[in-house]
């Protein structure tokens, strides 16, 4: 079976952003408050009041975190993780003894059953002892085989294989060496052969891939008879002959993740084990997705929670100048900001959380927005406490506690929570990603004006239909709610917040409107504009979920209400204090909104790429002198060619 060459896998932009367009799931059927949001309708009964838990699920989820916390309190060494850079089998073992490895496949399968709410609870738990084993549970449960299994394969697929989620590890593998966040590139190809496919190919990145006993790999059916062809999604077992795991990968963070490079060669998968159809693949990564990206918030909160809970305790023991540190106002500052936006990091991932839970809202939007701006905020966390700490925040712990004081992990907080801003679509894809939906009304209504494949005919139709849109839709922007002084008044001192993002709503929507009019079809390129726009719709979502979550928690009605969690009892409930700290988080969110609005218009995006472009291009070379490169010597990007291996694997199986 003859493979594909470089050349024959290289395809122009055109085609590239054809193939991603293709994936993505094109109807709202149901209401999304983060797409209503950049539209300038601020829809806040889609979320409030804040959506909470049914009894059963609150009673199965309370019961298992119980299990976990304390298991992770007395049986995990997160030292000896750091450490050895591995995950102790017997963790493992105790944790699938635990059912943790089946937190989401339904009771009917042998998992636990538990909502996308304490699901999110539970990887805060375990990401709070050792990110690198929440990196494992979330890998298996959010992405790998359980959830595409569940949302996509047939009555007999889910028969098969989700007991077995519910005991074994799994594993996602769409990323190669030369391709990451452009599919149309893919190179791995599954050939029909019989009643067979033929798969070969490398896989770069495969979390879990080094101990995992399941995966789920993306690769290309050729198109012939009787074959659709395209991107598509297979249950392969790795005890089937023709797979190995060529290195296991190692990183400046998560240093216990099973992260490999695994490749196929000539390895049988049975047409039984497709999920979907031919061709459907990357939209059930993506629909995966929508809200498998919820596991990066989990982590991220605990890490808010955490770092407050360190900045409080070391800034008022710290004692410089006569005073605590915590109240000279330069790391006062550093106080405020960890607090409020671990209580907004909460907030957000609870939020989403039950809004997936409900399946009342589509959330793509929401999950998405969750994950950018969870993965930013956390590592402007992590890097404030490190710098509250000061040098004992660049020390290991390990080394802090060989010298006899406290060993607190901030360096490698920061050095763990790095990778988010990257997993499942960095920051930059991400922008583009949101702003592609942000936009998507525009398109579907003036869509055909900006394309330049369309014609004459075609454009003035959609100049009619554009017109009429336009002329329904931007006499809304003009006023709202947030212009009368009483609105949202149930929400007492938070509602002067929630009147702000009703009016920067539709401030956003103007902006998208003005800059679609000025640069038409070359919006798409102005990717520092795009950014900003969604950074302005992640802080506005933020500020709506904390002010829901906060006017919840004072009336004592928050998803958790009622519940022990985290050992805390009722009589620790937020109350009143919520309201205080939502405020605060408001009006530093404000400042960034502003910021981010100013941005828009005010910027040096174009000179930065014109100077860039010199950059590549050498005219700078000489910046570069004076300094030696400690590179190992290597090409950019490995040699992937299919064929067998020529290494020996290091896949292992744990039990």
């Amino acid at each position: 079976m003859s493979q594909p060459s470089r050349s024959q896998t290289t395809v122009d932009e055109r085609t590239a952003r054809r193939v991603a367009e293709e994936a993505r799931e094109t109807e709202w059927r149901l209401p999304s408050f983060g797409r209503q949001l950049f539209l300038g309708d601020f829809r806040l009964g889609l979320v409030h009041p804040h959506p909470r838990p049914d009894d059963d699920a609150r009673r199965r989820g309370e019961a298992f975190l119980a299990r976990l916390t304390e298991f992770c309190a007395t049986r995990i060494d997160p030292a000896l993780i750091e450490r050895e850079s591995r995950i102790p089998d017997d963790v493992v073992e105790g944790l699938r003894e635990m059912g943790a490895l089946g937190m989401k496949i339904p009771e009917r399968y042998g998992g636990l059953g538990l909502s996308q709410l304490y699901y999110g609870r539970a990887l805060m738990v375990v990401g709070s002892v050792s990110p690198a084993l929440g990196a494992l549970l979330s890998a298996h449960q959010s992405i790998g085989v359980p959830q595409p299994v569940k949302m996509f394969g047939t009555e007999e697929q889910k028969d098969r294989w989700l007991p077995r989620c519910a005991k074994q590890i799994s594993a996602f593998l769409l990323t190669e060496p030369d391709v990451g966040s452009d599919p149309a590139r893919l190179r791995a190809t599954a050939v029909p052969d019989g009643d067979d496919y033929v798969l070969n190919g490398v896989k770069l990145w495969t979390t879990n891939g080094v101990v995992a006993d399941l995966v789920v790999v993306m690769a290309r059916v050729p198109k012939s008879d009787g074959h659709k062809g395209g991107i598509s999604a297979f249950i392969v077992d790795m005890a089937a002959p023709g797979i190995t795991v060529e290195n296991r990968n190692a990183f400046m963070g998560l240093r216990g993740i099973e992260n490999g490079v695994t490749r196929f060669h000539d390895v049988r998968v049975p047409k039984a084990n497709l999920i979907g159809a031919e061709g459907a693949g990357l939209k059930i990564a993506l629909t995966t997705l929508n809200t498998g990206r919820l596991s990066l918030p989990a982590i991220c909160a605990a890490s808010g929670k955490w770092a407050a809970k360190i900045a409080r305790e070391w800034s008022r023991e710290r004692v410089q100048w006569g005073r605590p540190v915590g109240e000279h106002e330069a790391v006062a500052r550093k106080v405020a900001f960890i607090a409020a936006t671990a209580y907004a990091l909460e907030a957000i991932l609870d939020l989403s959380g039950q809004l997936a839970d409900d399946e009342r809202n589509d959330i793509r939007i929401e999950a998405a927005l969750a994950k950018l701006w969870s993965s930013e905020m956390a590592c402007r966390i992590a890097d404030e406490l490190v710098q509250l700490r000061g040098g004992r925040g660049f020390e290991t712990a390990e080394s802090l506690a060989a010298r006899g004081e406290r060993g607190v992990p901030a360096e490698q907080m920061l050095r763990d929570l790095r990778i988010n801003r990257i997993f499942e679509g960095s920051t930059e894809i991400m922008h583009l990603l949101i702003a592609r939906e942000a936009v998507d009304a525009h398109l579907s209504v003036a869509g055909d004006i900006i394309d330049p494949d369309a014609s004459a005919a075609t454009k003035a139709r959609a100049a009619a239909k554009a017109g009429g849109f336009y002329a329904r839709w931007l006499p809304t922007l003009v006023t709202g709610a947030g212009q009368r002084p009483n609105a949202y008044a149930e929400f007492g001192a938070l509602a002067k917040h929630l009147r702000y993002v009703e009016r920067a709503s539709r401030k956003l929507a103007r902006s998208i409107f003005y800059a679609a009019g000025r640069w038409q079809g070359k919006l798409e390129y102005k990717q520092g504009f795009l950014g900003r726009m969604v950074d302005i719709g992640a802080e506005l979502f933020a500020m709506s979920a904390v002010c829901v979550r906060a006017n919840a928690d004072s009336s004592g009605l928050g998803p958790l209400s009622g519940s022990i969690v985290d050992g805390a009892s009722e009589a620790n409930v937020p109350g009143a204090s919520a309201v205080l700290l939502a405020d605060a988080f408001c009006r530093q969110a404000r400042v960034r909104v502003e910021e981010l609005f100013d941005g828009l218009w005010r910027n040096t995006d174009e000179m930065d790429v014109k100077l860039a472009r010199a950059v590549l291009a050498g005219d700078f070379a000489w910046v570069e002198e004076g300094v030696l490169d400690p590179s190992i010597p290597g090409p950019w990007i490995a040699p992937a060619e299919p064929g067998p291996s020529e290494r020996p694997s290091v896949h292992r199986t744990i039990g």
